[in-house]
């Protein structure tokens, strides 16, 4: 699994984009949209992942992410050790280590990025 956040401009502003995606099928199995970057809508994304896919994880499931404190965080870590899942983090600095995440959001983004553009308002964003 790998996770990451993203930044979708809209009106001015921003909306953040929390995804975990199977490294193996490159499909996303939880999202979380926010207007905030707070942790919890990152601790939302993995809640969601061990409730929709919790019966398919186990000892040998890898979450990997960047250094961001989102993912260093007590809160974070605790949720993983918790269900047993294995902690993976790139090297500081190094976007290389997670590049089918960040090839992801840049396909997402050419995809969508032109509706993204004429949002005013959040509740729009979450709709796109």
């Amino acid at each position: 699994m790998l996770t990451d956040i993203t930044y979708l401009p809209y009106n001015d502003t921003f909306a953040y984009l929390s995804t975990i995606l199977d490294a193996f099928t490159k499909q996303i199995l939880s999202y979380v949209i926010s207007e905030s970057l707070q942790l919890d809508f990152v601790l939302e994304t993995v809640n969601i992942l061990i409730s929709d896919h919790g019966i398919s994880l186990s000892k040998e499931t890898i979450v990997h992410s960047d250094q961001g404190c989102h993912y260093t965080s007590y809160r974070f870590v605790e949720i993983l050790n918790n269900k047993e899942l294995r902690q993976s983090m790139s090297q500081k600095g190094n976007c290389w280590d997670n590049v089918p995440m960040e090839r992801f959001f840049g396909r997402m983004k050419d995809h969508i990025g032109g509706r993204l553009k004429t949002c005013k308002e959040f509740s729009e964003i979450k709709a796109s």
